[in-house]
């Protein structure tokens, strides 16, 4: 027998099928869903005159099928959590090392070229000086 959590889990899902199955069967009555499973094969027997083992065979099937559906959707969007995570890992790996590179170069040429390592930072420091106090001035 089906149950209640399997239904309302997937209930937006159900509907349709039920729908598309019985078309005799309304928005409204479908709607009218509170959890109560007996009530609900009920109701589809009455409007459909269906048998109660095959209503209840039909939600058997597609609460099944709604909860693998689910289960599949879990996976998936678990498989792409990881593979986005590994993928940081890389990318954050990779930019460490070449940050590591790039201040170990840095250095290498202030230890090989101390005086001219000295003029560029002078010569830096005294631009974004002037670009300051140019924005500042134009405010």
């Amino acid at each position: 027998m089906v149950n209640q959590q399997s239904l309302q889990g997937n209930w937006n899902e159900i509907k349709g099928k039920l729908r598309n199955k019985w078309g005799q069967l309304t928005n409204d009555e479908l709607q009218s869903f509170d959890g109560n499973v007996d009530q609900l094969v009920g109701m589809i027997q009455r409007k459909t005159g269906e048998a109660r083992n095959m209503v209840e065979n039909f939600l058997e099937e597609v609460s099944a099928n709604g909860a693998s559906t689910i289960s599949q959707a879990t996976g998936a969007v678990r498989d792409y959590a990881q593979q986005a995570a590994e993928t940081f890992q890389e990318t954050s790996k990779h930019a460490v090392e070449k940050v590591q590179q790039g201040y170990e170069e840095t250095e290498r040429l202030v230890r090989e070229r101390p005086v001219e390592s000295v003029a560029l930072v002078f010569g830096v420091g005294v631009l974004v000086g002037v670009l300051t106090s140019l924005c500042l001035r134009s405010r």
